[in-house]
C-alpha cells in the first residue's frame, strides 16, 4: 500500500497530511516528510493530520515519537489531529497520547501553535 503525503505551510505553521496507510513501508516516507519540515527553516509549529489515515503500526509511532522529539529539541510545536478512531486507540493503548498532543481537530491544532 502507497501513501501521500501533502505539506501546507501557513502563518509559521506547517500542516502534514498523510494519505493511506502509515507501516513499516510507508512510514519512511512521512519520517522524510517531517524531517524536511524541520530541517530546513523550522516553522512555528507542525500539525500532523491523520483524519486520512486507517491504519499506523509502530513504525509510524516511531515515527511520530522522533519527530516530536526533534520539533521538541528545536522549540517547536508538534501536534497530531485528527486520528481515526483506530489510530487514536493504538496511541492510547501505545501511551502516546501521553507524550504527543492529540487534537481532535486539525484547525484547533494549527490555532494552538499560532499563540
Amino acid at each position: 500500500m502507497t501513501s501521500d503525503i501533502s505539506i501546507l505551510r501557513e502563518d509559521g505553521v506547517v500542516v502534514v497530511t498523510p494519505v493511506g496507510e502509515m507501516d513499516a513501508v510507508t512510514s519512511p516516507a512521512l519520517a522524510a516528510a517531517l524531517d524536511g519540515v524541520l530541517a530546513a527553516d523550522p516553522p512555528r509549529g507542525v500539525v500532523v493530520d491523520l483524519a486520512k489515515v486507517g491504519f499506523c503500526d509502530s513504525r509510524c509511532i516511531g515515527v511520530l515519537v522522533t519527530a516530536y522529539r526533534q520539533a521538541r529539541d528545536l522549540g517547536v510545536g508538534l501536534v497530531v489531529a485528527e486520528p481515526q478512531q483506530q489510530v487514536n486507540r493504538l496511541f492510547v493503548i501505545a501511551g502516546i497520547d501521553q507524550v504527543i498532543p492529540i487534537t481532535e481537530s486539525t484547525g484547533a491544532a494549527v490555532d494552538s501553535l499560532r499563540v
